[in-house]
């Protein structure tokens, strides 16, 4: 008796197992199914929300948008990054009810339009459990592309001697209109120096680890100065958009704009922990003696 019950219960964990087993492809199936539906819902669309259809391109379909787990109070942005895909634009739908990919389309088209017609996005995921769908669309990160350090330097001292020849209130400091930096090798090798250290020690601070600021590591470099001053930026991945950052705050604009600064050395490096990475400007200002 014994027997036949074991023998039983293998019978049946045996066949629970091969129903999983089918149940997978089935789903991996539905999933690119519908993965097809929405990119051939967006090369022809219908009408969506009173707006005339516009013909967009296919969302490549991405195996990490479908890993994500999505649950109550998930910040997304933050799920995908810690999952390995960055993003700058991301959306999650989630379904529950449609048993197949022609089931979850005709749910999704009326109810999301705006979201599976909107061309920012270029990526998608999807993933089933039994009757429920999760649709994940994004946008990711694009990769950082820049020059050699010196030629994003010069492109600060640039960007910096075009907004010191207008007038500009820093908070508020008024200033006039200040005469143009000059490029300083030594102030741009100290500037590549800290930044260099940020990236890989993995802080943003004007003092470095051993306390030590941009007055030492101009001396390091061979400047010998009478006025030092320091901007520093991270997480922006072009020189313009640093620029802009130092330019919103009172106290890096007011560096920036300062008359009595003659000498500028731009910098940066990147940290590739994380994708697509962490970049470090540095900004140094200085007067010899």
């Amino acid at each position: 008796m014994e027997l036949t019950k074991m023998m039983q219960l293998k019978a049946c964990t045996a066949a629970a197992a091969l129903s999983l087993l089918g149940a997978a492809p089935a789903h991996a199936a539905s999933e690119s199914a519908l993965v097809a539906m929405i990119n051939g819902y967006r090369a022809a669309p219908g009408s969506c929300a009173g707006r005339p259809p516009q013909k967009l391109a296919p969302l490549r379909a991405e195996a990490l948008l479908a890993r994500v787990q999505i649950g109550r109070g998930t910040i997304l942005e933050a799920s995908l990054d810690a999952a390995g895909y960055p993003s700058d634009r991301a959306e999650a739908i989630s379904l529950s009810g449609p048993p197949d990919a022609e089931a979850a389309m005709a749910m999704l088209a009326p109810r999301y339009c705006l979201t599976l017609l909107n061309p920012q996005f270029s990526a998608i995921g999807v993933s089933r459990s039994g009757d429920a769908w999760q649709i994940v669309l994004a946008r990711p990160l694009p990769p950082i592309s820049l020059a050699g350090w010196h030629q994003e330097g010069q492109a600060i001292l640039a960007a910096v001697n075009a907004l010191r020849s207008a007038p500009r209130d820093c908070g508020a400091l008024h200033f006039e209109p200040a005469p143009a930096l000059a490029w300083n090798e030594m102030l741009g090798q100290a500037a590549q120096a800290h930044s260099g250290d940020m990236a890989r020690r993995k802080y943003f601070k004007h003092l470095d680890q051993e306390g030590r600021d941009v007055a030492y590591r101009a001396e390091q470099a061979g400047y010998r100065w009478s006025r030092i001053a320091e901007n520093i930026a991270s997480g922006f991945n072009t020189a313009d958009e640093a620029v802009a950052s130092w330019l919103s705050s009172p106290g890096h604009c007011a560096n920036i704009m300062n008359p009595s600064l003659t000498d500028m050395g731009a910098a940066y490096d990147i940290n590739f922990a994380r994708k697509p990475g962490t970049v470090y400007w540095t900004q140094v200002f200085g007067v010899p003696r």
